[in-house]
């Protein structure tokens, strides 16, 4: 068709958006699903509502003359969409494009994306898949100041919007980045995030690893603590994304979202006798009462194989998003360790940052000590999550149900920590330690020189647990409330609504923490 018969170029501009929309070509996208894996614009088209997603920058390419035709969209799919009605920029890395390597104007697109809708008040999801830098791109004294990090020009990361980031290929450099100052992390099972790749480090140290050793999800389950969520594969991880999001308001200016209420759950719950073992030695798994606590399959646990003895879970009480820090006896006791510290600090952060109120369940025995604790910090870990409570302005209620030794009293959030309700089972244990500890460090000396030194032992150890109990904390005060165990649910949804105050402008806090990193 000549110019005259097509004079506004619609021909031409067709071409060009097929182009971008081919991506790197037939081949690269059948080997991206012969991996099990989606490509960049089909992820997209499953995340987002159907027929809602508004690309941006769908002509750009690589600023390198001999690269230009081979970069449809520079690497990297970016616009805006609806996530179950609601506005997000949304960010794909397209590996078939020059392996998803970062590109100087992709990588420049999908920065001023997220800085206009931080501007506007937008969710941002990036779906990751990218092998670092686009060495072409970055290399040399000009390459390499034209790609820095984007601090010049870009106001910090203060969690002003919600920032999810997907890991869903081999991540290396850019990708992963943007998910360590992220507020939720997904990772997809068999992928990897790290600096650089089993190559990169061959060559710079001689030493030899895989992808899974270097970033794979076991490693940061069990060991960095750096991915919250982790999938089976793409669809699931999208579908962990889109459910995250309904946690959090859209912007740091606006309430978390309000959902009806669950259907006939105000009302006593008798299933929580059942769920804590009326021996206070025996062990059992906290997220039961958690179920019995939240609307029904609310609960969205993150960081779960991090330390498992401290809980972080969000989830809905009567329809309102909340932050649950509860010990879990079925590891180490309920003992917190330095994992379970920097992963408190980090929700607590996170959850004060978008007015997310905290519930605090305590069954802990105190910290965990050991040499390997100690090497960690821990005096730092367990005066950092201190800190981190001082700061935070959300509303807080601290429920006991057993045991509350120590410290870690303190740390959640226990009597005399200004938190806006302190509750107790009448099963609560409260002291410095465990009467069987105490009576053999106050008593020891003593017992060891009676006639009958285990019935003596016995008889200070009655002593010191009816000192325990929850009675002479409510009587001085310490403990609002002693409460039936059935009446758990009810009781902590009429405290927080009191702490949210009328119009429910008493539950947004002054977001002190948004500035605290992902992990400190």
């Amino acid at each position: 068709m000549t110019r005259d018969q097509d004079p506004y170029h619609r021909d031409e501009l067709s071409d060009r958006l097929a182009r971008a929309e081919a991506m790197g070509g037939g081949d690269k996208i059948a080997r991206q699903h012969d991996k099990g894996r989606l490509t960049a614009r089909e992820r997209i088209a499953r995340l987002v509502d159907a027929d809602s997603f508004e690309e941006r920058w769908a002509l750009a390419h690589s600023d390198l003359p001999e690269a230009a035709d081979k970069t449809p969209a520079d690497g990297k799919v970016c616009g805006f969409g609806t996530v179950d009605g609601r506005r997000a920029f949304v960010s794909a890395d397209d590996v078939t494009v020059m392996a998803g390597a970062g590109g100087r104007v992709g990588v420049r697109k999908q920065s001023r994306g997220m800085q206009y809708a931080v501007e506007k008040g937008y969710p941002c999801i990036h779906l990751g898949d990218a092998g670092g830098a686009r060495v072409p791109d970055i290399m040399g004294s000009a390459g390499m100041m034209s790609m820095v990090y984007p601090i010049a020009g870009a106001p910090p990361r203060d969690r002003r919007v919600p920032a999810i980031v997907a890991i869903m290929g081999e991540c290396f450099g850019g990708a992963a980045w943007s998910a360590s100052v992220s507020d939720i992390v997904i990772q997809v099972k068999g992928t990897a995030m790290c600096v650089g790749g089993p190559s990169i480090l061959e060559i710079a140290t001689g030493e030899r690893a895989d992808t899974e050793e270097l970033g794979g999800w076991q490693l940061h389950a069990r060991t960095t603590g750096q991915v919250d969520l982790f999938a089976e594969d793409d669809e699931h991880a999208l579908a962990l994304a889109r459910r995250a999001l309904g946690y959090f308001p859209d912007h740091a200016g606006k309430l978390p979202p309000v959902w009806a209420p669950a259907p006939g759950r105000r009302t006593r719950e008798p299933g929580f006798v059942d769920a804590v073992p009326a021996d206070p030695r025996a062990t059992y798994d906290m997220h039961h009462v958690l179920r019995l606590i939240a609307d029904p399959d609310t609960l969205l646990e993150l960081r779960p194989y991090f330390d498992p003895s401290l809980i972080t879970a969000l989830g809905r009480l009567d329809g309102r998003v909340v932050g649950f820090l509860a010990n879990n006896p079925k590891s180490t006791a309920g003992a917190m360790g330095p994992g379970a510290c920097e992963k408190a600090v980090a929700f607590i952060a996170l959850c004060d940052s978008f007015h997310i109120p905290l519930v605090f369940v305590h069954d802990t025995p105190g910290f965990f000590v050991s040499k390997a604790a100690e090497a960690r910090g821990m005096p730092l870990r367990i005066m950092n999550f201190i800190e981190a409570l001082h700061q935070s302005t959300v509303p807080r209620v601290s429920l006991i149900v057993r045991k509350s030794y120590g410290m870690a009293h303190c740390n959640m959030a226990g009597g005399n920590m200004d938190s806006d309700a302190v509750l107790a089972w009448p099963t609560a244990d409260v002291s410095f330690m465990a009467p069987a500890v105490a009576v053999n460090v106050v008593y020891g000396r003593k017992i060891a020189k009676m006639d009958d030194p285990e019935a003596a032992r016995q008889a200070y150890a009655e002593e010191l647990a009816r000192a325990n109990a929850p009675w002479d904390a409510a009587g001085a005060g310490y403990v609002d409330r002693v409460i039936d165990p059935a009446d758990t649910r009810l009781e902590l949804i009429r405290t927080l609504e009191t702490a949210r105050g009328p119009d429910g402008e008493g539950g947004r806090s002054h977001r002190r923490l948004a500035n605290w990193p992902r992990m400190a």
